[in-house]
């Protein structure tokens, strides 16, 4: 299988499968010298794993991370970091009867499409805990891009109907909430809302919304290598994202010029611009003002109610899934879209290293 590989010269590749023994990734193009340790990523591995509230799935998994390679001494090596996670609660009997139907709203149907075959033990690839490599792998991004002040912040920004207040917003409700909200009020309302959604057999899906700050003007390429467009794409190979939008995202197509135009102005003898509807990004390139980004997420296609679908035989049936199911992905989903924000910056600020020659000069005088 291609496509398991990410990024051009900061690179991820991750492997496993929801109901394997294992799940992981292996990091090349990670600076030698960077101070890490096993704890760095099990804080971003937390974050994500299931069975912390009410409102994940209740399997019960400890996300142990272990690093096999590419750690000297409390330090990287510059050499590729191979991590590894061990799954200890499978369950694959629970699954045992989709191997003859497709799930609505999974991958079951477009996996058999394409390679005639599928591991439909929770998913496979496609399943959520795929995305324990991402966020081993951002957490290394992350302490790096935190060694040039660049700083990433994610959170759920709304459940269903439910939208957080900006004047709200508490930085500490973000890991001590259920729903990852930075406004305990929303959060209340939220959780209220999604236990109606597990009343009525059904799930719910949200938008995590991502700031990041300290990145300098300059990264990222004009054409076919865009900040915004490698961000997006970067966002959008997580499994539950339908829509990703920068700065104002679509309310642009609402707006006049005269509006949506940010204004450049000095502050303190550097150029600035007074107003951000271009989310830090202007022509695929940072421009040094605070990037946004939002993720829309879908509802949890895994739900309890009965549905129609079809059999591999091609005959019209009814099922109703069993399994153990979030109601709604988007507060576990919030470290894995700053994860994949990180890994984006790491490698665009790699990349851009080589782009001025006074620059090149200048390391290589110095």
């Amino acid at each position: 299988m291609a496509g398991s590989s990410f990024g051009t010269i900061f690179t991820l590749s991750t492997w496993g499968e929801s109901h394997g023994k294992a799940l992981g990734v292996v990091v090349d193009g990670c600076p030698a010298g960077l101070a890490l340790t096993e704890e760095d990523i099990q804080f971003y591995l937390n974050r994500r794993k299931p069975g912390q509230s009410r409102f994940a799935t209740p399997r019960k998994e400890d996300d142990c991370v272990e690093i096999l390679s590419g750690i000297f001494e409390g330090r990287t090596t510059g050499t590729p970091i191979s991590l590894l996670v061990r799954n200890t609660s499978q369950k694959s009997h629970d699954y045992s009867e989709i191997a003859g139907y497709y799930r609505p709203g999974h991958a079951d149907y477009t996996f058999d499409a394409k390679y005639g075959f599928r591991d439909y033990r929770g998913g496979g690839r496609s399943s959520g805990r795929e995305t324990i490599g991402r966020v081993a792998a951002g957490a290394i991004a992350a302490k790096l891009l935190k060694t040039l002040g660049i700083e990433i912040q994610a959170y759920t920004r709304s459940i269903g109907p439910v939208t957080i207040d900006p004047n709200a917003f508490d930085a500490s409700a973000i890991l001590e909430t259920p729903t990852a909200m930075p406004d305990r009020e929303a959060s209340k309302r939220a959780e209220a809302y999604l236990e109606n959604c597990m009343k009525d057999l059904d799930s719910a899906g949200g938008i995590v919304e991502c700031l990041i700050t300290g990145v300098p003007a300059g990264l990222g390429n004009p054409v076919f290598e865009k900040l915004d467009a490698n961000l997006a794409k970067a966002v959008m190979s997580i499994g539950a994202v339908k829509a990703v939008e920068i700065g104002d995202g679509i309310l642009c197509s609402q707006a006049n010029g005269s509006v949506n135009n940010d204004p450049f102005c000095i502050q303190n003898g550097h150029i600035k611009k007074s107003t951000n509807h271009a989310g830090g990004i202007l022509g695929g390139i940072s421009d040094g003002s605070p990037i946004l980004l939002r993720a829309h997420i879908k509802p949890t296609p895994s739900i309890f109610r009965e549905q129609d679908t079809v059999n591999k035989n091609g005959e019209e049936i009814k099922v109703q899934i069993k399994g153990r199911h979030d109601p709604v992905i988007v507060p576990r989903a919030v470290v894995v879209v700053e994860a994949m924000a990180a890994i984006t910056l790491a490698d665009a600020l790699l990349m851009n290293m080589s782009s001025r020659l006074d620059k090149i000069v200048d390391f290589y005088q110095n």
